[in-house]
């Protein structure tokens, strides 16, 4: 007993880390941290901060002069911005509904081991993670064959479903979700349909908040699709007016000059720099909000659907 207790203490020095160690560990993570959070405060100082000042000294952590004019002119091009961001809502909110409906439910039928079909669909969901038809036969597809160009639809369908998504999906139902469970269910008379969304769903909750934030981030941050697809400036979204105005300094003074304002005013008196980073920090301040409110969830669901295959 007594050679039992030595042991086991000495086993316990020897996989606590020692005090250097945790500083070194504590040290890294502050990098980390500072590496990540340092760009979030030079993009809010410079919002924050005079066109004037920003061409005299430019970019600092702080502002060197606090001006709300960038802000004020959102405010009053709030028509093009509140539009912008009426299709960035609901292009979040539809697709991220419509990816978690179709994804988890693709990934509950390939990891049913008495599903016929599951050796051919999970080849043709593996198929496009090493190999990809490439920029051009998407886009015939999408806008000729389905086309979707100038639609709402062209920013949502594309990135609805993804197979990282799907493997994702099929390891945790199937390393998870009991086969004695289903059977029950079965027994009882349920359908498939009613048995994935009453019993499977409800108890699925990390790997469905799991893929619904993965959505969100990639339909909330997309510009690309509108690039593609978009030639309606009334379906453009806050990425893509933001990837406008880092393309051309005067996209939001071109846009407010066909609402009938003077272009060669707007254009002389807009805060170019501030307004930027101004539209950036409105583009990033829902997905910082929402986040806490996934990360129990998603912690838990990437990690379950990470360790077996």
């Amino acid at each position: 007993m007594a050679t039992r207790t030595v042991y086991e203490s000495g086993l316990d020095r020897f996989n606590r880390p020692s005090k250097s160690v945790n500083i070194i560990f504590n040290l890294i993570f502050i990098i980390l941290a500072l590496v990540c959070v340092v760009p979030i405060l030079v993009v809010l100082s410079i919002s924050l901060s005079s066109e004037e000042s920003i061409r005299q000294t430019g970019y600092h952590i702080f502002p060197t002069a606090l001006s709300g004019e960038a802000y004020g002119y959102i405010v009053n091009q709030g028509t093009m911005i509140l539009r912008a961001l009426g299709v960035s809502l609901f292009v979040t909110i539809v697709g991220t509904v419509l990816g978690v409906l179709l994804t988890t439910s693709m990934g509950y039928a390939i990891s049913r081991p008495n599903f016929k079909l599951k050796g051919l669909l999970t080849w043709i969901v593996f198929i496009p993670m090493v190999f990809n038809g490439g920029l051009v036969s998407s886009y015939y597809i999408n806008s000729n064959m389905l086309g979707l160009k100038d639609t709402i639809w062209a920013l949502i369908l594309p990135l609805a479903v993804s197979s990282f998504n799907v493997i994702i999906c099929k390891t945790f139902f199937k390393s998870t979700i009991p086969d004695g469970l289903i059977e029950s269910a079965e027994m009882d008379g349920a359908s498939q349909m009613r048995i994935f969304f009453s019993i499977i769903l409800p108890i699925s909750l990390p790997v469905i908040a799991t893929i619904g934030l993965f959505l969100c981030f990639g339909y909330w941050n997309d510009w690309f699709q509108s690039m593609l697809y978009i030639n309606n400036q009334d379906l453009y979204s806050l990425q893509a007016l933001l990837n406008n105005l880092m393309s051309n300094v005067d996209a939001l003074a071109k846009n407010a000059a066909s609402m009938g304002v003077s272009y060669a005013m707007l254009a002389a008196t807009m805060p170019k720099e501030s307004a930027r980073m101004a539209v950036a920090i409105v583009i990033v301040l829902p997905v910082a909000f929402a986040y806490p409110f996934f990360q129990r969830y998603f912690i838990s669901g990437l990690t379950v659907g990470a360790v077996k295959g």
